[in-house]
């Protein structure tokens, strides 16, 4: 025989309606930290996203009621906030408001008036998001890993061994670029995917082999001179630095020459290149 759910019972069923002027990321992230303190509390929760004219709210209203739900809502239009806050109160609605108190508050400490726009926060989150994903598709695409998906790059760095292409890689990532690095290595013909995407993408970078040399001395010793005698070879270090000329030669590709630059200064000049390729494409 079925039984009754009890009032608790019923109240936990009760979902959590999302209702926003923009997309309600927000109010879905303070939802989630909220019944993150309830744990075994898993009501549904529900987005009504764009919702932006009065005209609206009495089709959200009628959702709620049905359900016997409650609302979160971040409504940075004042008049809708309002409208919202008022049919909440007629149809005896739970509503908590996560926008008037933060944004009052935050207008009187500054002396400063809020600009009701909706979407500024998902707009944010997005490019926080973007920033994520180009870091990983870097780290993915480090020291010449997938050449298959190379088309999908902002940038790709290609040269020599130590010429400094994984720590740009991950600066440049950082700043939100997806960037793919391609070693050269005398012995091996570069991968044919470097010549097929579009050219003004590619930046070779080149180094004085003196310095090369160091830095690559520096290496094999921090690894117990595994890489051998070549490596470190000064002769053998001009003929990397040639090859590497005649790839970017042969790709027609843009070269900067990294010696005692600074991570910061390369990066502002492959950021250069590109948008000078790409004017259309704002700095990120």
């Amino acid at each position: 025989m079925d039984q009754n759910p009890t009032d608790a019972e019923q109240n936990e069923l009760r979902p959590i309606f999302i209702v926003s002027g923009g997309a309600g990321a927000l109010g879905k992230h303070v939802a989630r930290i909220a019944l993150s303190q309830f744990p075994g509390l898993t009501p549904p929760v529900i987005v009504i996203p764009q919702v932006s004219t009065p005209e609206q709210l009495p089709g959200v209203i009628a959702q709620v009621v049905e359900r016997q739900g409650i609302i979160i809502h971040t409504m940075v239009d004042p008049q809708m906030r309002a409208a919202l806050v008022r049919a909440c109160a007629e149809q005896h609605i739970v509503s908590i408001d996560t926008v008037s108190d933060p944004l009052a508050t935050l207008s009187t400490l500054y002396q400063r008036e809020p600009v009701g726009q909706p979407g500024l926060y998902q707009r944010s989150h997005e490019v926080y998001l973007d920033r994520i994903k180009a870091i990983e598709y870097t780290v993915d695409h480090d020291d010449g890993r997938s050449p298959q998906e190379l088309h999908e790059a902002d940038v790709v760095l290609t040269g020599v061994s130590r010429v400094g292409k994984t720590p740009l890689s991950i600066y440049l990532g950082v700043l939100g670029w997806k960037v793919a690095n391609v070693p050269l290595v005398k012995e091996l013909a570069p991968p044919r995917q470097l010549f097929e995407i579009d050219r003004r993408r590619v930046v070779g970078l080149t180094i004085d082999s003196d310095v090369l040399g160091h830095h690559r001395r520096w290496r094999n010793h921090a690894f117990a001179g595994t890489a051998g005698h070549a490596y470190t070879d000064p002769e053998y270090l001009d003929e990397e630095i040639q090859h590497a000329r005649r790839v970017f030669r042969q790709g027609n590709f843009a070269v900067i020459n990294v010696t005692n630059k600074p991570i910061e200064e390369t990066a502002d000049q492959v950021i250069a290149l590109i948008n000078r390729w790409f004017e259309h494409r704002l700095v990120k």
